[in-house]
């Protein structure tokens, strides 16, 4: 039988292991956060830490504008086609090894999918409003598992710390992105191998901000690229 099928039936065997959204649970979810009772009325839903492995049953939640999923056992993105008003989407500390099913987010600002197994950033550029994306400690290491981020126009803030980048080219991706102002690349052994790291990534990156742990201010951009 091939990997892939096989793949496949572990994750269903290990998802009917795990807790289910049933809408049972999401009622007493409500009840116990003093949400609405009405689906459709809120506009938040928490669902971390809850042990879930598959997103479900959430198609009459279409007024959600902020969608915590953080610390589950979620293998995959799926299952968001009404909701159609939300901002905020957090995945964080899940089973992810893929970002997809998310091009008709069309409001969607923020995109937290940091602690997964992800190799590639794609599937994001159809958002048109996406501003922020966060997919630290994942498993990117070259500038192609990147280069979609050239794509995304409105993108402003990208967190690709703790990741295993060491392809120097990655600079060249981050250089072509239009509204790039906010950068963390911590913790990727890339940042070794480019000299003078800060400087050129100062220069490179017109209109960044802030790189890392520390802000650019002005003085240090007009001395990186009289220095340059």
């Amino acid at each position: 039988m091939p990997t892939a099928v096989l793949m496949e039936e572990q994750v269903k065997k290990e998802e009917d292991n795990y807790p289910r959204i049933t809408k049972k649970v999401l009622f007493q979810l409500c009840k116990d956060h003093k949400l609405y009772r009405t689906p459709y009325l809120n506009d938040v839903l928490y669902l971390h830490y809850k042990g879930f492995a598959k997103i479900e049953n959430l198609e009459e939640y279409t007024g959600l504008k902020c969608l915590w999923f953080e610390c589950n056992g979620i293998h995959k993105i799926e299952n968001l086609d009404n909701q159609k008003e939300l901002r905020c989407l957090y995945l964080q500390q899940n089973l992810l090894s893929k970002i997809e099913n998310v091009e008709h987010l069309q409001q969607l600002d923020t995109l937290n999918v940091s602690n997964n197994t992800i190799y590639k950033i794609e599937n994001i550029s159809a958002i048109p409003k996406l501003g922020t994306l966060q997919i630290s400690h994942n498993r990117l290491s070259t500038a192609d598992d990147l280069k979609h981020l050239s794509e995304c126009h409105y993108l402003s803030v990208v967190d690709v710390s703790h990741n295993k980048i060491d392809d120097p080219d990655v600079l060249e991706v981050f250089a072509s992105m239009e509204n790039l102002h906010v950068l963390n690349m911590m913790g990727n052994p890339v940042i070794k191998k480019i000299k003078n790291y800060r400087k050129m990534f100062i220069i490179k990156i017109k209109g960044l901000r802030y790189l890392d742990d520390r802000p650019v201010f002005p003085r240090e951009k007009s001395l990186c690229r009289s220095m340059g």
